[in-house]
């Protein structure tokens, strides 16, 4: 409970900069109550009236009535007025906050180490930023104002009995504790299977994302009966948390209006006794009567929200969690970029480990001169992709260091280090836009003729000019609409536009046939030409002619040297080779 009303404290700090809004709001919801108030006490006036009339032998006094009902259609009016506009101010602060709020987790999730993702699956990131930001806002825009209402509601009611009569207001206050008792223990009860119901959806989310981005490769292997399977575990689970979380949070409704049913009772005789005693008039009672509807609706309201509100601070909980985490660190002293950088790198007894306890990189050194091109190759788990994810800073060295032109890349900003570096990946992601703009995204200043010339320096523009709308083809949100070669040599152009100092193309050929495997190695070529590139490829056919091939095995260089001085060491490499070579020509 501390830690939801923490949560929710720091919502606040997001309604703040709408303050105005807000108060206007409360406002006009204090105008709407106050006029709430007063209206079950015009409205037994007329009440009042006529049974004085009736009782002294008079005629009814319809002037009388005629402006009290004048004054209920102006005290009504009123009434909507505010009510409404107090909706419209609030739906301003509502929706304007959530706005700063989703920015906010936007901004965050971009300050994250990669490592975080590496641990979360991106679907239960994608809840925290869509469904817990809705649960929030929707228990603002719903809740927030009503449960306010409620309360000064409840405070003006009780206030307005106990003027008309306070002996008869203190059976109707009795209500209240009860029902805060009866509250309190449901929601003590029932907040861990709302917690619980949150985090079953963020699974869900993270499960159908997952397999619809492997659809595929899922109906490929026949796995939908397994996958049903797994899906039915995870929605079970939901289902299991949602149903608790509502069904002990639907007993609070019929227990607070037992509450306020016997509070009724309890009015209607001991006030039919005080009108024999000539203490209260008719009138009064039947406003008492309404007083009592306006003291337990408020409290049935608060009890009908309360799953919304117990849900939107389990999400405000998620929400903050991810807020929370860790950001990349920064560095104390960022060292400038020098305005020339010749691509000279160099690791220097670089230790590295994901868990302390199982060492991976230890003790690497290797130079790499300016405008070499250095292979890495090696079985799967030797720590080739762990090398380029420590050069680009995605992962920083435990010790050791990595130095770029002498500079050590930790003193470097992480952004001025990465924008050294294109890379083309073996899993070529494109996003749903033009294809010109896909390829812009790589220097989002390029002139469209710069984004030509990319296209053509890695072989791609024949491709381009081929499909419908040429440069203005969408690609789709799937990115299936080109073919994997296509995608990856557009991956290049990409590259190329960046004009990095520093190249990585990690198994960039591993995934297309021979011809494209052809055309891709000539744009790569083009693109590598007089810049530093570190290739890592499981096709060693494609990495003859490198200056350098490292050659790793369980996180350490066991050779390194050319094509044919490796070959000539008779070594791991020329095994690595000759076993492949033999399973391409089978």
């Amino acid at each position: 409970m501390k830690k939801s009303l923490k949560a929710f404290k720091r919502i606040f700090t997001y309604i703040a900069p709408y303050k105005i809004s807000f108060i206007m709001a409360f406002l006009m919801a204090i105008i709407t109550l106050v006029v709430n108030a007063v209206l079950p006490y015009v409205t037994g006036l007329p009440t009042t009236k006529v049974a004085e009339n009736l009782k002294n032998g008079e005629t009814v006094d319809f002037d009388y009535i005629w402006k009290i009902l004048l004054i209920l259609l102006i005290v009504g009016s009123i009434y909507c007025i505010t009510n409404f506009l107090s909706q419209v101010f609030m739906t301003n602060v509502v929706q304007h906050s959530m706005r700063d709020l989703r920015r906010d987790i936007d901004q965050k999730i971009n300050r994250l180490p990669v490592s975080y993702f590496d641990k979360n699956q991106f679907g239960e990131v994608l809840s925290r930023v869509t469904n817990d930001v809705d649960a929030v806002s929707n228990a603002l825009q719903q809740s927030f104002i009503s449960i306010v209402n409620a309360l000064l509601g409840i405070v003006l009611a009780i206030s307005a009995m106990l003027i008309l009569n306070a002996k008869l207001a203190i059976i109707v206050i009795i209500i209240i504790p009860l029902s805060i008792i009866i509250s309190k223990t449901i929601i003590s009860i029932s907040q861990k299977y709302f917690k619980a119901q949150q985090d079953s959806l963020g699974d869900l989310n993270g499960f159908v994302q997952e397999n619809l981005t492997g659809y595929n490769v899922l109906k490929l292997y026949g796995r939908e009966e397994q996958t049903i399977k797994d899906f039915s575990k995870v929605n079970n689970r939901l289902a299991h948390n949602g149903f608790r979380a509502a069904a002990i949070s639907g007993l609070m409704m019929p227990l607070v209006n037992l509450t306020a049913y016997s509070s009724y009772i309890g009015v209607a005789v001991a006030g039919s006794y005080f009108i024999m005693q000539g203490a209260l008039t008719l009138g009064n009672l039947q406003a008492f009567i309404q007083y009592v509807w306006q003291v337990s609706q408020p409290m049935g309201q608060i009890t009908q929200l309360s799953s919304v509100i117990q849900s939107a601070s389990a999400a405000t909980e998620r929400i903050f969690e991810i807020l929370d985490e860790p950001e990349e660190i920064l560095n104390e002293v960022d060292i400038p970029l020098p305005e020339t950088i010749h691509g000279d790198v160099s690791f220097e007894n670089v230790s590295f480990s994901y868990d302390p306890k199982k060492p991976l990189i230890q003790n690497f050194t290797v130079e790499v001169k300016r405008g070499q091109t250095v292979a890495v190759v090696g079985p799967t788990g030797a720590g080739k992709t762990t090398l380029i994810n420590l050069l680009m800073r995605f992962y920083d060295v435990t010790d050791g260091a990595i130095k770029i032109d002498g500079i050590d890349t930790r003193k470097m900003n992480r952004s001025d280090v990465r924008s050294l570096f294109g890379m083309v990946l073996q899993d070529a992601w494109l996003y749903n836009d033009s294809i010109g703009e896909n390829i812009r995204f790589g220097n989002l200043d390029a002139t469209d003729y710069e984004v030509v010339d990319a296209a053509k320096t890695a072989n791609v523009d024949h491709f381009i000019r081929t499909m419908p709308d040429g440069y203005n083809m969408q690609i789709n949100e799937e990115g299936d609409n080109v073919s994997l070669g296509q995608k990856q040599l557009l991956t290049i152009a990409r590259a190329v536009i960046s004009d990095p100092k520093i190249l990585i193309l990690d198994e960039a050929t591993s995934s297309v046939d021979t011809r494209l495997e052809s055309l891709i190695q000539k744009a790569m070529d083009k693109v590598m030409e007089g810049r530093t590139s570190f290739v890592i490829a499981h096709r060693l056919s494609t990495i003859r002619n490198a200056d350098l091939i490292l050659v790793m095995d369980q996180g350490q260089i066991i050779e390194q040297g050319n094509h044919e001085t490796l070959i000539a060491k008779k070594g791991f490499y020329e095994k690595l080779y000759n076993s492949q070579f033999q399973n391409e020509a089978e």
